[in-house]
């Protein structure tokens, strides 16, 4: 089976699919200054566009891991997420509270989801 990377550079892909899966990861990318709530806005905005490039959507993310700088956050972050999937179609998660490399960032989450045809 081969590995497909979409976007490879030196430092990371922007996703990566293996045996139907896709392994991506987005961070907050317009607007720095936002808080929480807007902050997990972009980041799914976002993945709801990585989602497609794969043949995918929302309701196949498989698994999540979410880097909170701040657990403070978690019932803004909730608000969003809740928002976000269908009743009955969200992934396992883990929340994680973590430095992130900018330290303008809130959140950063990583996505594991069923890939389609692409």
């Amino acid at each position: 089976m081969s590995i497909q990377r979409i976007n490879p550079s030196k430092l990371w892909s922007d996703i990566t699919v293996y045996n139907g899966i896709a392994y991506f990861v987005e961070v907050p990318e317009t607007d720095l200054g936002s808080d929480i709530r807007g902050q997990v806005q972009q980041v799914l905005d976002q993945a709801e566009r990585s989602l497609k490039k794969v043949g995918s959507n929302r309701s196949q993310v498989l698994s999540v891991t979410i880097y909170l700088t701040d657990f403070t956050n978690m019932a803004g972050l909730n608000q969003v997420w809740e928002s976000w999937f269908e009743q009955g179609t969200a992934p396992s998660r883990a929340c994680v509270k973590a430095e992130l490399a900018n330290p303008s960032y809130l959140v950063e989450v990583a996505f594991v989801a069923a890939a389609g045809d692409f």
